[in-house]
């Protein structure tokens, strides 16, 4: 299932018989006969000069070395093709959940753009792959600090946006509806963004409620995803909240009175003078208003040091999940951990009472505790398409981007047709393209991550299908998803919610030991590492690749060595892992480490 977020090579064999090899020339170089050979067609010659007999010996050693290298080629491609899997099965669910070496399963629909089973691209990263595979089987120890953060100045930092340092607000001035639109993390930034407005206006707030997507195709609300009492109750000595207008307002049609503001009405992350200058004057007027839309609408800065505390005290300590949600997420925890018996630092503020589940006796506690790393491949359609990119499909691949734009993208698709846009290769050049999976491994096999790391993959439903993962399943076999690791029953409660399985795949990653992200601007992996970083005690290690980087590192693939491609990634990836305070105007949400969040311990 994709995961609803924000939320916008290698040529796949389909199968082994149709795996591509690289045939043998059809001559090989050879000398032809010595001239100080003896036969009875030509007589004895004087001995020739000592250059010839020099000029015939170097031509004979290139000779050799031309064959040589032609079988090394070739096995080193077979070794490749080789290790490939066959076609990947449909999502089955087996009894037993002490591997996990299960194949990887994707919900593939019919008559869905991204989701059907395509022709194998042409491969763009052939090569590069093939030398991973060589790497990769040479099981080579792990760097050091592979799954490691930088601990002494990580460690620094502690939660503290619990605290408050002033009176409850009465909420006096009227009343604000939410309806936030987006996935489950845009919806989630909308919340809290509003609960800041309703303390800024001197106003009451309305339960949010979360608009229905076209691209997620999601029913659920807020007491669906998050548990409204503890809501509530949380943020009581903050604002005022309730479950609905009075009764004498809902009778109002607000859009005639002019009570409803849009997206398009505001600017984008409007600072706090805007609301007191052109919201405020509506709520004492009408006594409501109604943000229709509403979502990254509040900026980072300038803004109270107080309310910027209370957007983090909403995002990291009143937004739980629901009991259905958190008793499904320690089952995966368990299970991503192979029945360990084992839990995680963060798993108490993920799954709040379940996490004792996690620790039930399993009767196995000889077994080494298994780490597991998690993966965001943001490689979904919406992705694929909003970014202008182009990822090896060719026309076909062209035209159904186009069509799909012009469907849930409208504005930029007059926009690319009336406006002069930089090119798909200048805008990967500059960073501005989703990592493709292919990408993405490669980028792992660098970093030193083995053949036998558990990884768990958030939001499976790629576009261009199942053989977008041959590359990652090729290398790394002990790949899941959470369709591997839950029966069909324990996902059936979940099934058409796409928002509440996301709310799986973000436990999922923010409990894991290791995290990983292809798409640096991707909510759900901007929620994910700021999570870690709040409540990970400088333990848990975010993996961002800065892709302008990446970019320039990838356009080498057809001459750049394996050893000069591991140290140019590692380099790349290593100079995103420093500890830093927020950026002045970043996301609070992704960058927790600042006063207003967090509180220094040295």
């Amino acid at each position: 299932m994709v995961s609803a977020s924000d939320e916008p090579m290698m040529m796949v064999p389909r199968s082994h018989s149709h795996a591509v090899s690289i045939s043998p020339p059809n001559h090989s170089p050879r000398v032809g006969p010595s001239r100080l050979s003896s036969s009875s067609s030509y007589p004895i010659k004087l001995k020739q000069p000592w250059y010839r007999r020099k000029l015939i010996i170097m031509i004979a050693l290139l000779a050799i070395f031309v064959v040589v290298n032609c079988i090394m080629l070739l096995l080193l491609q077979h070794h490749h093709h080789s290790s490939l899997p066959l076609p990947l099965p449909l999502p089955t669910h087996t009894t037993s959940h002490s591997s996990l070496s299960l194949s990887l399963p994707l919900q593939e629909k019919r008559n869905k753009p991204g989701n059907v089973m395509k022709k194998p691209r042409k491969g763009t990263y052939d090569r590069l792959l093939a030398l991973a595979a060589h790497a990769l089987a040479e099981n080579r120890r792990e760097p050091k600090d592979l799954w490691q953060e930088p601990f002494a100045p990580a460690s620094a930092w502690r939660p503290c946006a619990g605290q408050r340092n002033w009176e409850p607000n009465e909420g006096k001035n009227g009343y604000i509806l939410v309806t936030a639109n987006g996935g489950i993390n845009q919806q989630r930034v909308a919340v809290c963004n509003a609960v800041v407005v309703a303390r800024l206006l001197n106003s009451t707030l309305v339960i949010p409620k979360f608009m229905y997507s076209s691209v997620w195709k999601d029913v659920s609300q807020f007491s669906n995803i998050y548990q409204e009492e503890h809501f509530i109750n949380y943020l009581t000595p903050d604002i005022r909240i309730v479950r609905e207008l009075p009764k004498e307002l809902q009778s109002l049609d607000l859009e005639a009175i002019g009570s409803v503001v849009t997206d398009v009405d505001m600017e984008k992350e409007a600072k706090p003078s805007y609301y007191l200058k052109n919201i405020l004057p509506i709520i004492l007027k009408n006594q409501v208003v109604h943000f229709y839309g509403f979502g990254n609408r509040l900026a980072f800065d300038p803004i109270p040091f107080e309310l910027q505390r209370l957007r983090c005290r909403c995002n990291f300590h009143a937004l739980q999940f629901v009991p259905r949600i958190q008793e499904t997420g320690a089952l995966l925890l368990k299970r991503l951990r192979e029945n360990a018996n084992l839990t995680g630092a963060l798993d108490r503020y993920l799954v709040g009472p379940f996490a004792e589940s996690i620790q039930v006796e399993s009767g196995n506690h000889a077994k080494k505790p298994s780490k597991y790393m998690a993966l965001h491949l943001r490689f979904e359609i919406d992705m694929v398409a909003h970014s202008l990119c182009e990822f090896g499909g060719g026309e076909e691949e062209r035209k159904e981007l186009e069509a799909y734009r012009e469907i849930h993208f409208p504005a930029l698709a007059l926009l690319k047709k009336t406006t002069t846009l930089p090119s798909p290769s200048e805008l990967r050049s500059e960073g501005l393209c989703p990592l493709t999976p292919e990408e993405a491994v490669l980028m792992l096999a660098a970093l030193g991550f083995n053949r036998k790391t558990h990884i768990f993959v958030a939001g499976s439903n790629l576009y261009g299908g199942r053989s977008r993962l041959v590359a990652l399943t090729s290398l790394y076999p002990k790949l899941v998803t959470k369709e591997n690791l839950l029966s069909s029953a324990e996902l059936e409660p979940f099934a058409n919610y796409s928002s509440q399985l996301a709310a799986l795949d973000f436990i999922g990653c923010t409990a894991s030991n290791a995290f990983a992200m292809t798409d640096s601007g991707s909510q759900l992996s901007s929620l994910v590492s700021g999570y870690r970083i709040y409540y990970g005690g400088g333990r848990m290690p975010t993996i961002r690749p800065n892709k302008r980087r990446l970019a320039s590192i990838f356009t080498k693939n057809n001459t750049i060595e394996w050893r000069v491609f591991e140290q140019r990634i590692r380099k790349a990836v290593r100079q995103t892992k420093h500890v830093q305070t927020r950026p002045k105007a970043r996301s609070i949400y992704r960058y927790p480490r600042c006063k207003e969040c967090m509180c220094r311990t040295d």
